[in-house]
C-alpha cells in the first residue's frame, strides 16, 4: 500500500479530470485564450486549473517562455511526460463512454492523418481512395503542415498518424517512425524550358525565378546546404511556399525552377507536364515515412491506413527510380 504522504499517491487521490482536460487543451492549444474557449471557460478558470496541476505535480508543466501571457512556448520535460499519460487516461475514457453506447446511436469513427505538402500528393490519394472503398463510413481528415507542427500534433494526440520525416531525436521522445522511401532534391521546370538540355550549370539555373520551400522546412534546409557545398547562396528573391499545387502551375505557366523534393513533382513528371533539369543532386536524399504515437492504442483503422501508405510508397519508389532515369 502506498504512503499518504508519497507525492504520487497524493497526485493520484488529489488530480481530476478537469485537471487533465485543461492540460491537455493547453499542450494541444499552445495558447491559454484558445485552450480556455475550447473547454468553454474564462481565461482565469484555466490558468487557476492549470496551477492547480501543476501543484499536484509537483513540477512545472507548461513553459510559457516569451510567448507572453496568453501563449504557451511548449511543454517541460515533466509536462511532456504527464501528457502521455494524460492522453491514454483521456482516450481510455472516451472507449469506455463509446463502449457503453448504443449501437443505434451511429458513433462517428474518425482518422486524422498529417501529411508534409511535399508527401501528400504522391502518397495519400492512392492510399485514401483505397481506404474510401472499404469503410465508406469514416470521417477523415488530412491536415498538411511543416513538419515540426505535424509531430505537435501527433504528440498532443490532435493526429493519429503522420506521413513526415525524422526529427532531432530530443523532438522524437514517444514518437516512432517507419521509414517508407527515400527521395532526394529535384530542380523542376516547364517542358519546353530553355534549361531542359544536357550540360547546364546550378549557377545558370540561379538566373532564373526560383521556387522553393518555406524557412525552417527540411527541403528548405537540404536546398540551401546543397547550394553551399557548390559554394553557392540562394537568392533572396526566391519565392517561398508550402503550397505544392502553387509552386507547380507557376512553374507550369512561367520560366520559374522549383526544387523540391522529387516525390512531390511526380505526377507532373510522369505526364509530362514538368521535367527534370539534368543537375546532379547525389547526398540530397532525405527519409520519408510514418510516425506514430509509441504509447497510442490499437487502432483497426490506423493500422490499415499504415498498410495502404506502405503499398503506395512501394510504387512510389518504382516511380522515383524511372524518374531518376
Amino acid at each position: 500500500m502506498k504512503n499518504p504522504a508519497d507525492p504520487a499517491a497524493s497526485f493520484v487521490r488529489s488530480v481530476q479530470l478537469r485537471h487533465l482536460r485543461c492540460f491537455v487543451a493547453v499542450a494541444q492549444e499552445r495558447h491559454l485564450a484558445r485552450a480556455a474557449e475550447r473547454l468553454a471557460l474564462s481565461q482565469p478558470a484555466m490558468s487557476k486549473t492549470l496551477a492547480e496541476l501543476e501543484a499536484l505535480a509537483g513540477h512545472r508543466l507548461v513553459d510559457r517562455g516569451g510567448a507572453g501571457r496568453r501563449g504557451v512556448q511548449g511543454l517541460t520535460a515533466a509536462g511532456e511526460q504527464l501528457l502521455a499519460h494524460a492522453l491514454r487516461v483521456l482516450d481510455a475514457l472516451d472507449a469506455g463512454a463509446e463502449a457503453m453506447a448504443p449501437a443505434a446511436a451511429g458513433r462517428l469513427e474518425r482518422l486524422r492523418i498529417g501529411a508534409l505538402p511535399s508527401v501528400a500528393p504522391a502518397l495519400l490519394p492512392a492510399a485514401l481512395a483505397r481506404f474510401r472503398s472499404h469503410w465508406p463510413a469514416v470521417q477523415v481528415q488530412v491536415q498538411s503542415a511543416a513538419n515540426a507542427v505535424l509531430l505537435d500534433g501527433l504528440r498532443a494526440g490532435e493526429l493519429d498518424l503522420v506521413v513526415g520525416r525524422m526529427s532531432d531525436p530530443k523532438w522524437m521522445g514517444g514518437l516512432s517512425f517507419e521509414l517508407l522511401h527515400t527521395e532526394p532534391l529535384a530542380f523542376v521546370a516547364r517542358a519546353g524550358h530553355p534549361l531542359a538540355r544536357r550540360g547546364i550549370s546550378v549557377p545558370a539555373v540561379l538566373g532564373y525565378p526560383l521556387v522553393v520551400y518555406s524557412e525552417g522546412t527540411i527541403p528548405r534546409h537540404n536546398t540551401e546546404s546543397f547550394l553551399s557545398t557548390l559554394g553557392l547562396a540562394l537568392p533572396t528573391h526566391a519565392l517561398q511556399t508550402l503550397d505544392v499545387s502553387v509552386a507547380r502551375a507557376l512553374v507550369a505557366l512561367s520560366d520559374a525552377v522549383w526544387i523540391t523534393p522529387l516525390g512531390a513533382a511526380r505526377s507532373d513528371l510522369v505526364d509530362g507536364r514538368l521535367v527534370r533539369l539534368p543537375i546532379a543532386t547525389t547526398g540530397t536524399e532525405e527519409p520519408v515515412g510514418l510516425l506514430l504515437r509509441s504509447d497510442a492504442e490499437p487502432s483497426a483503422l490506423r493500422s490499415a491506413m499504415v498498410g495502404l501508405l506502405r503499398d503506395a510508397a512501394k510504387r512510389q519508389t518504382t516511380v522515383l527510380k524511372r524518374a531518376r532515369g
